[in-house]
């Protein structure tokens, strides 16, 4: 046993869902010796400095903070090694190296937006909404050569509903996983953490799904796609990277348009016909049904409701969806 006073964490993200996980250690008093993020970045038009959320956080509680360009760099290491962990804790972050993530005594654990070994990869919310599940959850494992594969230290479910969309999974997601962190340290420092392989979490009859980062490509809508299967594609692609077609109009221009939000209604419509009352409804006619558009983004515009789309483009049934 070992009390968290005395137990050195170093913890290692970037994103705003990994600061929930950040905040709760924090809060409840473990010892957070340091903190490892991504280096700051030039974004925007004004190229102004951009810090990562996690990097935000530590500064304000005064948690020293790496930056490091590459995880073998040895000035990197040197400075790790310095911090003397014994416990490092990797929520969002990077494939690690196993020379950072072999140095603690206690090892090193992540967080996975998953119920392993479903859904190993880069998105596994995403791809967990687009292919329709009805429950998802978080896993802790430690980590071992292979990306995703380590022995499972604890996991907990989460109901995906009809409606939610890949934001509001990982909005619910990030409290779960922030609370099975704390769980899973309590269970290290008492000695009490047992862990098991993903092998025996393998069922003769279930496939196992992977969860390969996401591309521009991947967010084409196919309309000749049942129509459940377009309107799962959209919600599990917003309201990031955001699912995407191409409009072509009567005269054979073309536009792209982002739909983030959608209602599957009946329809016996073409494939591909858009029909709209040009005031605040959109019809997009598919495979075995049809979406009415309730939130998109045209090419070079903002996001807007339908409502506000329909008042500067009134056109919408001239075009065609492919």
């Amino acid at each position: 046993m070992i009390s968290k006073e005395k137990l050195r964490i170093v913890f290692m993200g970037t994103p705003d869902f990994a600061v929930e996980s950040l905040k709760e250690l924090v809060e409840n008093k473990y010892n957070v010796v340091g903190v490892v993020t991504v280096a700051d970045k030039k974004a925007g038009r004004g190229q102004k400095i951009r810090t990562s959320p996690v990097k935000d956080f530590a500064v304000k509680n005064n948690i020293l903070v790496l930056q490091p360009e590459k995880l073998k760099d040895e000035t990197f290491l040197k400075e790790l090694k310095a911090l003397n962990a014994d416990l490092q804790i990797i929520v969002a972050f990077r494939m690690l190296p196993e020379v950072v993530w072999n140095m603690p005594k206690l090892g090193s654990f992540n967080l996975h937006g998953s119920l392993l070994p479903q859904y190993r990869g880069a998105a596994p919310i995403n791809w967990a909404v687009i292919n329709g599940d009805k429950e998802t959850g978080v896993t802790t494992f430690f980590l071992q050569h292979e990306i995703d594969t380590g022995n499972i230290i604890d996991q907990k479910t989460m109901p995906i509903s009809e409606n939610d969309n890949a934001g509001i999974v990982h909005d619910k997601m990030m409290v779960l996983g922030a609370d099975l962190v704390l769980e899973t340290v309590a269970k290290i420092c008492n000695g009490t953490a047992e862990t098991k392989p993903q092998s025996e979490y393998f069922k003769d009859d279930v496939i196992l799904n992977p969860a390969p980062k996401i591309f521009k490509d991947d967010c084409k809508i196919d309309w000749s796609e049942p129509i459940k299967s377009v309107y799962n594609k959209i919600r599990g692609l917003s309201p990031y990277p955001a699912a995407w077609t191409e409009l072509t109009h009567t005269d054979g221009t073309t536009t792209t348009l982002k739909i983030f939000d959608t209602e599957i209604i009946e329809s016996e419509n073409i494939i591909g016909e858009i029909t709209s009352d040009g005031k605040q409804s959109i019809i997009i006619n598919g495979n075995g049904g049809a979406l009415s558009i309730k939130s998109l983004q045209i090419s070079g515009k903002k996001r807007m409701n339908t409502k506000e789309f329909l008042n500067g483009f009134k056109t919408i049934q001239d075009y065609r969806v492919k």
